[in-house]
């Protein structure tokens, strides 16, 4: 099974830990990603409220890189898979875009290729049971919320992700190597997003508040997909707050993954004992 991998600008600096962990994961259970060659910034978060050509031009260039290769691409970022998603949708739905980015770019764009998250591979069900198989440290004991923010299941009928107000994908994959996920009602609650750098006021608010509930609900840690909500609520929470992992990186810890160690250091909130082996 083989993907064109669109890691974004994230991922290449603060959510290093994710794209690490990701390529391990991936490898483990027999996924080849091959690297988008000379991919570009998808315009999120500034781009598509500055100019709405731009806003699909950036994406879409990214895009036709994986019709050349003849790939599906797999996106990690919440937010680079929504601008991806909603690019090849007004590429589709609107010709006066679709030319002007033809002519732009030079190319014809087809449509062939598809835009997964990673949840939405590593929830397949031959790929879970792979998982299942290379859990050699099943996490038995770890109790944690899943928090899946906006990007990834807004807008409806757009994203894909299983449920609009209670996806289960996260939690599906998580039950696979033994962890015990918690049931909370704020998994799809906004975090604040790119407002941490206008309105961090109101960021540490929103995502204070989630870092408390996912305390009350009996959490041992926050487990997310998107890297700028891992940052808002790392940041937000301060240094004794519930600690926020990527997905890919529990995976990574049950699965014994050369470098596991390496990514929970990075965090400013120390994950939990029963993780560091």
């Amino acid at each position: 099974m083989r993907f064109a991998y669109y890691p974004g600008c994230s991922l290449e600096g603060s959510a290093k830990e994710y794209d690490e962990s990701l390529r391990a994961v991936m490898g483990l259970v027999g996924i080849e990603l091959v690297e988008i060659k000379d991919w570009n910034c998808c315009g999120a978060s500034a781009v598509h409220g500055v100019t709405p050509f731009l806003r699909v031009l950036l994406p879409a260039r990214d895009l036709l890189e994986a019709e050349s290769m003849g790939l599906d691409i797999i996106a990690p970022c919440a937010a680079c898979f929504l601008r991806l998603k909603e690019a090849k949708r007004t590429l589709k739905e609107r010709s006066s875009f679709k030319d002007k980015v033809e002519k732009v770019l030079d190319k014809a764009f087809r449509g062939e290729v598809e835009v997964y998250h990673p949840l939405e591979v590593l929830s397949r069900k031959e790929v879970r049971s792979r998982l299942e198989d290379k859990a050699i440290r099943p996490l038995e004991g770890v109790k944690a919320v899943c928090y899946y923010g906006c990007y990834l299941v807004r807008p409806k009928g757009l994203t894909g992700i299983d449920d609009l107000e209670n996806p289960t994908v996260m939690e599906t994959i998580l039950e696979v190597v033994g962890v015990e996920v918690l049931d909370w009602s704020f998994k799809v609650d906004c975090c604040g997003g790119s407002h941490s750098l206008l309105r961090p006021e109101l960021v540490r608010e929103l995502s204070g508040k989630l870092g408390e509930r996912a305390r009350q609900a009996g959490a041992d840690l926050i487990v997310t997909a998107c890297p700028l909500c891992q940052s808002n609520l790392e940041i937000y929470q301060g240094p004794k707050g519930v600690p926020v992992l990527y997905f890919t990186e529990i995976l990574g810890v049950a699965m014994g993954a050369e470098g596991a160690s390496k990514w929970l250091k990075r965090h400013l909130i120390k994950p939990p004992e029963g993780l560091w082996g």
